[in-house]
């Protein structure tokens, strides 16, 4: 930054400060000065305090503080970097911050000792300091991409000037290397830069072209960094902000263009309209040094030693070659066909020769937008001879092609080796899927750029399957940050802007894909929060519109929020029932002072419940079908639970569950009743330690489930006890259990052990990042109502129980509830008596959490694992934990006597939800996308979540602070936000200041982080977590491999449906991240694509898996020649034969080269698993002659 001439508007005629004696420790030796000012007015604004220090120097950062009362106490701290040009706070004449010459407030000014050295110790090294930040000024940056593997493709050159230095930062203290350059923009300099994580490095080319004293660096990034352009710091205050930094007045960017207009018209495409920079695909970077005198070499030879002290090579090359711009002429090719004559091409200049072919099917185009989004593919490698290549193959067989690159995730340098390749079948072959299934094509919108995503085997919703012939021209689009980045978090300030304009011109102009121009159609409700939504390729006779009139009656309701959630109704992910046909009965909800007490329950005979289970192969432990359905029927949604008195096929309605009139009437499941673990949270632990749980009871039951954690990998016992017990949603922990039974844990199978170290490295994780602790007296239960009225409720003037009270006195004012598990303490079914803690997560307000009173009645034995309320009282109970209802929640039920609080029933909050605001006429398309864009913007529900967090740790009053409950106010208008329209505005007040050590803000600057020593802060620092290491090293059971002879035909086939197998979990893996096929097996996963939460994506990723496995199963059942045992015994061998000969032979290829056997290039070994339990039965000597 420039330093500007010193003015002084706010003193006269200032005297000149004494002499200054600099020292090696004074002020003007350091990066940075900070200054404490006080006797500040108290509507100073951050923007004042910015014009009357700016004109000393460079402001980096402004903070106006307040009292523990929230109060401003007249102070403020003013930050330079680097430190002013003069100490102007030793001015004879005092110095004044205000209005008018002369006028104004007179300031105190100290400046404060530093609070860190500015060194940043190696973390090879420690005694070896670097400066945190290290700056070296470059003659010029090319941007471009590569195209072999010794030549860069330069598209853009921006050379440096007097008027605009090009700036190669490295900061040590975040850790990422940043480039700042400027562009001429319509006569404009713009500054701009971008910042590369040291975690997204992984080597420097270092190029000597011979000249004295010249150096080239050339960086090359498969995904595209963050983008900034700065503007006048003047214009990026808030009114009435305590903060300010200098990072406040640098605005994400999207594009960098001479022609925005074209931009704002265009669909969005992967071939982007003008720019100067394609800052989304020209991620090659090369800078050209001038290091001749010996401070500038001496500074490279350090920013190169501290890039290597963080393992990032810098790998010197000879022979590298910079090509100039040319445009690729493959878009030609594909896009606009012509016929001229063929000549064959043999040059690079033949790439651009003005000739074409016939266009490619449109399944083969999509699948090469695939590689090229993903760089897998460069279009300047791609010649006509490619393509014409790709036109004359069988589609199936070229779409497969472009499969195999896409999965190998590799750059492709020689496109037309590809044909040379022996190329397996891939979905474009498409082998059978199960019939609640489809083949779903999606598409990742970021900033910057756009990727397309090999179509993949989902469970469909309700509009996928009525327009099943159709299924191809629908896409799923999800707006996320630049790739590994994650979602695109709401902010309150102005910098996200042009990000946010972006997804709003996606959603109006669409996305384009050769001749496909698809559409925004809709989204769904989980998809809503996660940024997603499905677009449509119109039809002449089927357009976007004509499929959401189909979906129902929506123009009564004037509601924009509400509109878009009935709309999302249809698309949640469901199985249809098809075998049989329903009768329906109407009847009234129970409502009293304003509240619904049967809110989203209905009613479903034993046998339609007996038939569901039957037809979604529901596996249950007794003959019974689960007791609750969450559901969807035309325009009802919510849950049904199993009545003895409904008659056969009869399904009763409530009006609550009611939403909109729809002309698709069929049913539709979304999960049903099962027994899940209750797991603690840091949400639950905080709210609980507030109401007086002791901190060594949390401390105590997770330094026990460390030990078994860490025992149960060589103890059988125990590793099944614990996976019998704490039973995941998905069920996995039972299959681990079988698994264990069938002794492989005891043989030490590869794959058992891989998964078994996944589990317990998951497990960790949980504990050390969410504190998820395991009560073994607790379930995870679905809701429903008592429809026999028999439960007693609350009733406002019941007295609360005081904590002196003797515990039968305590009781007796509680409301009811009933909770039978399916298998109890001894195996059979069991009543939970006696007081309990009934929550909903997330649970942030001391009235979340519930105390009630477990009761056996008899009229309700026939309801197993769900939480059954009363329907009596004067507000639901249901409603009091953070404002639910029996629509599909899940309760979290604990009768674990160490964890019931010394407070009973703090007062709840009051959940009414914010009043909406009608449109006043029919709700658009255009009005559904701008709320899509509001709601990005404006939703803060995770800050929230943090914020409260953070300051119930900080607070001595913990979550009754009044802060923490004006938060747990705002989080309950967040959730609603999605339905009511109303935004939760988080004031600046409401931001902690400070942040605990267990929530890792490793980001922040060391004063604004303590340590913790309250509950949450013991259990993060008991925790080690442990990396997952798969087991490929040991042998596979011999039990398995000698059961049977097994014919070389049955090895081919299995080994080519491993194939296929192998290649559709390494998709689902690369479309949600997910970095081992352990994992999308067990669903334990590790880390993921951040698009939704951990527990939604958990419910998620069980779902894929499931429909990956049934998928398989089917194929093998077919090649096999059935699904019963003589026949998939056999089989399962050959499956598992297979595998072990292709790791056996990976693992000793690995030895001979001394290599480590990484996962992503040992072959997987999961596919026999698809049938574990015939596995169980084969080692375990069940075989057939």
């Amino acid at each position: 930054m420039s330093r500007r001439s010193p003015q002084k508007p706010q003193a006269k005629n200032p005297a000149r400060p004494a002499e200054v004696v600099r020292r090696e420790d004074d002020w003007t030796t350091r990066p940075e000065l900070r200054l404490k000012v006080l006797g500040l007015p108290p509507d100073i604004s951050t923007r004042a305090l910015w014009d009357s220090f700016s004109p000393y120097g460079a402001v980096s950062q402004i903070e106006i503080f307040e009292d523990s009362r929230g109060m401003r106490d007249g102070s403020a701290r003013v930050i330079f970097k680097p430190p002013p040009f003069e100490p102007f706070w030793q001015l004879i004449v005092p110095f004044r911050v205000g209005r008018g010459p002369g006028n104004g407030t007179t300031l105190r000014i100290f400046p404060e000792a530093p609070r860190r050295t500015f060194y940043h110790p190696s973390p090879v090294n420690p005694a070896i300091k670097y400066p945190e930040v290290m700056t070296l000024q470059a003659n010029s940056i090319d941007f471009g991409i590569m195209y072999d593997r010794n030549t860069m493709m330069s598209m853009h050159t921006v050379i440096a000037s007097p008027q605009g230095g090009i700036r190669f930062i490295q900061n040590m203290l975040y850790r990422e290397t940043v480039v700042e350059f400027r562009v001429d923009i319509n006569k404009r300099s713009e500054l701009f830069r971008f910042s590369i994580p040291f975690a997204y490095l992984d080597t420097i080319l270092r190029v000597d072209n011979g000249q004295s004293g010249n150096i080239e660096l050339v960086v090359s990034l498969p995904t595209p960094p963050r983008f900034f352009r700065k503007l006048d710091e003047r214009d990026t205050h808030e009114t009435k902000a305590r903060y300010w930094t200098e990072k406040d007045a640098w605005f994400r960017q999207t594009d960098i263009t001479d022609f925005p207009l074209r931009v704002r018209d265009a669909p969005v495409t992967i071939k982007k309209p003008g720019p100067i920079i394609d800052i989304g695909r020209w991620t090659t970077y090369r800078l050209k040094f001038d290091i001749s005198s010996n401070d500038a070499k001496s500074l490279f030879r350090q920013i190169g030693q501290a890039l290597r002290d963080y393992n990032i090579t810098i790998q010197e090359i000879s022979g590298f070659r910079v090509a100039s711009h040319r445009e690729p002429a493959v878009w030609k090719y594909i896009d606009q066909p012509i016929t001229a004559p063929y000549k064959p091409t043999s040059t690079l200049a033949d790439l651009f020769k003005d000739e074409s072919i016939p266009p490619l099917a449109f399944p083969v185009r999509y699948q090469l937008e695939v590689c090229i989004s993903h760089g897998y593919l460069n279009e300047h490698n791609l010649g006509q001879e490619f393509i014409r290549q790709l036109r004359n193959m069988d589609p199936t067989k070229a779409q497969d092609i472009l499969e195999y690159v896409a999965n190998q995730e590799k750059r492709v340098f020689e496109p037309m080796e590809l044909f040379d390749i022996k190329i397996i079948k891939g979905s474009a072959s498409r082998p059978p899927i199960p019939q609640y299934c489809a083949f779903i094509r999606s598409a990742t919108v970021t900033p910057s750029t756009v990727y397309f995503n090999t179509p993949t085997v989902e469970i469909s919703n309700r509009v996928i399957r009525y327009y099943a012939e159709h299924a191809d021209r629908f896409l799923r689009v999800r707006f996320a940050d630049e790739k590994d980045e994650g979602k695109i978090y709401s902010t309150d300030k102005d910098t996200m802007n042009e990000i946010f304009t972006r997804v709003k011109r996606a959603l109006r102009n669409g996305i384009k894909v050769g001749e496909r121009h698809y559409e925004f159609l809709a989204c769904g409700n989980s998809q809503f929060r996660e940024n997603g939504a499905y677009f449509y390729a119109p039809l002449p006779h089927l357009e976007a519109q004509h499929i959401r009139n189909w979906m129902g009656h929506f123009d009564e309701i004037p509601y924009v929020a509400q509109h878009a959630a009935r709309l999302g109704q249809c698309f949640s992910t469901t199985r249809a029932i098809i075998g049989t046909r329903t009768t329906i009965r109407e009847i009234e909800d129970e409502e009293r002072k304003g509240h619904v007490f049967t809110d989203g329950v209905g009613m479903i005979s034993p046998f339609l419940a007996q038939l569901i289970t039957h037809e979604l192969g529901i596996v249950r432990a007794s003959s019974e079908p689960p007791s609750i359905f969450q559901f969807r029927m035309g325009g009802c949604k919510g849950i049904l639970a199993v009545s003895p008195s409904s008659k056969l096929q009869e399904i009763t309605i409530r009006r609550s569950q009611y939403k909109f009139a729809a002309r698709h009437e069929g049913l539709e499941i979304i999960k049903c009743s099962q027994f899940s673990a209750s797991n603690l949270n840091r949400q639950i632990i905080v709210v609980l330690s507030t109401l007086g749980v002791p901190d060594k009871i949390f401390v105590e039951k997770q330094k026990a489930q460390l030990a078994d954690l860490t025992l149960a990998m060589t103890n059988e016992l125990k590793a099944l006890t614990m996976l019998q017990k704490d039973i995941d949603p998905n069920q996995m922990t039972l299959a681990l259990a079988g698994m264990i039974l069938d002794g492989f844990q005891r043989c030490q199978e590869p794959f058992m052990m891989s998964v078994l170290r996944l589990w317990r490295a998951w497990s960790i994780k949980s504990l050390k990042e969410k504190a998820r602790i395991t009560i073994e007296k607790g379930a995870f239960l679905l809701g429903c109502v008592d429809e026999t009225a028999t439960l007693k409720g609350h009733f406002d003037e019941s007295p609360v129980p005081k904590a002196h009270e003797p515990l039968e006195q305590r009781v007796k004012s509680l409301p009811e509830v009933f909770v039978q598990l399916s298998k109890g303490t001894n195996g059979k079914p069991e009543v939970i008596l006696g007081p309990m803690l009934l929550a909903r997560n997330p649970s942030l307000h001391p009235g979340d959490i519930r105390v009630v009173q477990g009761v056996d009645v008899e009229a309700l034995r026939h309801l197993k694992d769900a939480v059954v309320v009363p329907q009596t009282g004067d507000r639901p109970i249901v409603n009091m934990c953070s404002g639910g209802d029996l629509d599909g929640d899940d309760y979290l039920v604990i009768w674990d006597p160490e964890l019931l609080p010394c407070e009973w029933n703090h007062p709840p909050m009051d959940f009414t939800p914010a009043r909406k605001i009608p449109l006043g006429r029919q709700v658009t398309p255009d009005d559904l996308t701008s709320f899509f864009v509001e709601y990005m913007k404006n939703d803060n529900l995770s800050r929230i979540a943090m914020a409260h967090l953070a300051l119930a740790d900080f607070m001595e009053a913990g979550v009754k602070s009044t802060k923490c409950l004006k938060l747990a106010e705002l989080h309950s208008t967040a959730v609603d936000y999605i339905k009511s329209g109303v935004p939760a505005r988080m004031t600046r007040d409401l931001r902690p200041g400070k942040w605990p050590h267990f929530m890792e803000k490793k980001h922040l600057p060391q004063e604004n982080v303590y340590q913790s020593r309250k509950v949450l802060g013991q259990l993060f620092d008991q925790v080690e977590l442990v990396d997952f290491v798969p087991v490929y090293d040991a042998p596979f059971d011999k039990r398995i491999l000698n059961a049977y002879k097994i014919e070389s035909t049955m090895l081919e086939d299995a080994a080519v449906i491993k194939r296929q197998y192998d290649a559709a979990v390494r998709r689902i893996m690369a479309q949600h991240a997910i970095g081992t096929e352990f994992e999308v097996w067990s669903t334990f996963v590790m880390n993921h694509s951040k698009a939704s939460n951990n527990y939604k994506f958990h419910e998620e990723i069980g779902r894929i898996s499931a429909a990956l496995k049934d998928r398989f199963r089917a194929l093998c059942y077919e090649k096999a020649g059935g699904s019963n045992f003589e026949t998939l015994g056999p089989f399962s061998v050959a499956m598992y034969t297979v595998t072990a000969d292709e790791i056996s032979q990976a693992v000793a290829e690995a030895r001979a080269r001394k290599a480590t056997m990484a996962t992503d290039t040992m072959p997987m070994m999961s596919f026999p698993w698809l049938f574990q339990s015939v596995l169980g039965k084969v080692a375990n000597g069940a075989t057939v002659a």
